[in-house]
């Protein structure tokens, strides 16, 4: 009787026989979110020798190869990023603070990459703030994007709120009566002052992180690892 060799099965992602090797043969995908990050992101790479600039020279093309590197591209809203990642379409990603604890998605976030700053304030009419005192808070309306971290912050302040979902141009909701304040990023501030409110407290500062599908974190753990290890030597 032949005695039969048990066979173990390669994880996937690998090839059979070529061991964790294969893995810098094999392509890293990378979601890259629109807008003003885009750039400083698409520079942040540069520094590592990825080069990604034609991201930026087609603003149609939405998938990008760099054959050199093995590495894939894709551009899409900030707030898809955390999802595409989730869901191992992408294998690495870029989000912002804000979009991540809103979302609240499975992934590994291993590094915070410190660009795209700007801060989660609340504001107000001006009018309004010359004779409001926020410690005097029961319960207020906010027009925001964020839902779930505004919800968060005033109810750990112990303020009732009612809260009205945009999904832009939040400036406008005290100008027309739709509430009396906002929660947004603000970067300098100049949007606000345009629009004649100002700045009543922070909530919290931004900056954009590097975020990863965990499944990919054991398919190509080299790769990953070179890329956050390269990342963190030049931020």
């Amino acid at each position: 009787m032949k005695k039969v060799r048990s066979q173990k099965l390669a994880p996937a992602g690998f090839k059979r026989g070529s061991g964790a090797r294969s893995q810098k043969y094999n392509y890293l995908t990378i979601a890259l979110p629109k807008g003003r990050i885009l750039n400083e992101a698409v520079a942040l790479f540069k520094k590592i020798g990825i080069d990604c600039s034609d991201v930026i020279e087609d603003s149609r093309k939405l998938i990008f190869e760099n054959k050199k590197d093995r590495i894939r591209f894709m551009v899409i809203r900030s707030q898809d990023v955390p999802t595409y990642v989730e869901y191992g379409a992408a294998d690495v990603g870029i989000a912002g603070k804000d979009v991540l604890l809103e979302q609240e998605r499975d992934i590994y976030e291993p590094l915070d990459l410190g660009i795209g700053f700007c801060r989660m304030v609340v504001a107000e009419p001006k009018e309004l703030g010359t004779k409001d005192n926020p410690r005097h808070w029961t319960h207020i309306r906010v027009a925001t994007k964020y839902p779930n971290i505004t919800l968060k912050h005033f109810m750990n302040k112990g303020i009732q709120v009612e809260i009205i979902k945009l999904y832009g141009s939040i400036e406008l909701a005290p100008i027309l009566g739709l509430s009396e304040r906002i929660v947004d990023l603000v970067a300098t501030g100049e949007t606000l002052r345009r629009n004649g409110l100002v700045e009543v407290e922070e909530i919290m500062k931004v900056t954009s992180k590097l975020i990863c599908n965990r499944a990919s974190l054991k398919t190509k753990p080299e790769r990953i690892r070179e890329l956050v290890d390269g990342l963190k030597q030049k931020i």
